[in-house]
């Protein structure tokens, strides 16, 4: 009886198994919907790079390209900047882990800024420099659950300790069809007050208005000595501002720029009349006299117009402007003559501002 009870208790467990694998076998066969990809963040940069300008580092690097949705724990919420100070001789190598153990966290950059949408990054650090020094420089990207990436690329300065302080910009006036001069202050010290000045001469730099970035190539090729410059390269119509960076001796015999001088803006227009015409000749043919002249030499005349009286002294405003609209080309035949008759007719030049030049010397001929 008892064999008989054991033999069915095993048939019910083997049936109860097989059972649980015929079910596990159809679910395993069901297709399930597809998981969202995963975004893959970005945990480091290798693109750190800085620049000394007066008593500042500037540090930049790429912002991530992409990151996580702002309610992720992956987000990435800030970015700690810190520096280690070394002697100028001390070994160049250093592990993460020294790095680590040395440096100081000097500030952040806020989640405001990393998802301003601005392809690069920036941080300034202010320096108090009294000797020599070597500033190891690195960053960490931060998640929202404070988990700290691993550092980026070691950037090393050596920052001359004696710079020029910035310019004072004085003017930035269009004083002529040609250019945009630019005036400027020499600096009466360095940024520590020392003198004399650490001085090599000046760069300037212009910003338009429809520019999104500020210029990061001055507009002169070797560094200025004087305290003006005369910008050729600018158009009528657009809004520019300007500043000024005294250029200083750096450490190893590099340049090192000063900060900012204040900036001045201007928004040249054209208010500056062509030449007037020169040289105008006659050639007479029956019932005809035919008008040539030499272009202007400015680059934006559009075109000339052409009066002409039977009176020379007769006032300018009274003589007859013989063509609709401005002449492009540098001839004119006149058919509306009489023969027997002395004709004067002068000149004046037209820009694409819409200037007009001062008349030029009246001509004239008799009709044959």
């Amino acid at each position: 009886m008892k064999s008989s009870s054991h033999q069915l208790a095993a048939r019910s467990f083997l049936l109860l198994a097989f059972a649980l694998t015929l079910c596990l076998s159809a679910a395993c066969g069901k297709r399930r919907p597809p998981l969202p990809p995963v975004e893959n963040v970005p945990q480091r940069t290798e693109l750190l790079s800085g620049v000394q300008r007066g008593n500042q580092v500037i540090l930049s690097w790429p912002a991530p390209r992409r990151n996580a949705p702002e309610g992720s724990v992956q987000s990435i919420r800030r970015i700690d900047i810190y520096r280690v100070a070394e002697s100028t001789d001390d070994p160049l190598p250093l592990t993460e882990e020294e790095f680590a153990t040395r440096a100081t966290l000097i500030g952040s950059v806020p989640f405001s800024s990393i998802r301003s949408g601005a392809e690069d990054l920036t941080y300034e650090d202010t320096l108090t420099l009294n000797e020599p020094v070597r500033l190891r420089y690195a960053l960490r990207y931060v998640n929202a659950t404070g988990q700290r990436a691993s550092f980026s690329n070691f950037l090393l300065i050596e920052p001359a300790t004696r710079v020029s302080q910035p310019p004072v910009l004085l003017s930035v006036t269009n004083e002529s069809e040609s250019a945009v001069k630019v005036r400027w202050q020499t600096p009466p010290a360095n940024v520590d007050n020392s003198t004399p000045v650490n001085l090599l001469g000046y760069n300037i730099y212009r910003t338009a208005r429809s520019q999104n970035e500020p210029a990061q190539t001055p507009l002169n090729s070797e560094v200025l000595t004087a305290t003006e410059f005369n910008d050729q390269t600018f158009k009528f119509g657009e809004e520019y501002v300007y500043i000024v960076r005294a250029v200083s001796l750096g450490t190893g015999g590099a340049q090192v720029e000063s900060l900012n001088s204040n900036a001045l803006g201007i928004a040249p227009r054209d208010t500056f009349p062509p030449s007037a015409p020169t040289s105008v000749s006659i050639a007479t043919a029956p019932r005809r006299l035919s008008l040539f002249f030499p272009a202007n030499p400015e680059r934006d005349v559009a075109g000339y117009n052409l009066y002409r009286s039977t009176d020379a002294n007769a006032p300018k405003e009274s003589w007859t402007k013989l063509n609709r609209s401005l002449l492009e080309r540098t001839t004119y035949q006149d058919d509306a003559v009489e023969s027997g008759v002395k004709y004067f007719y002068y000149l004046t030049a037209v820009d694409t501002a819409g200037n007009t030049s001062r008349p030029s010397e009246v001509v004239s001929e008799t009709v044959p």
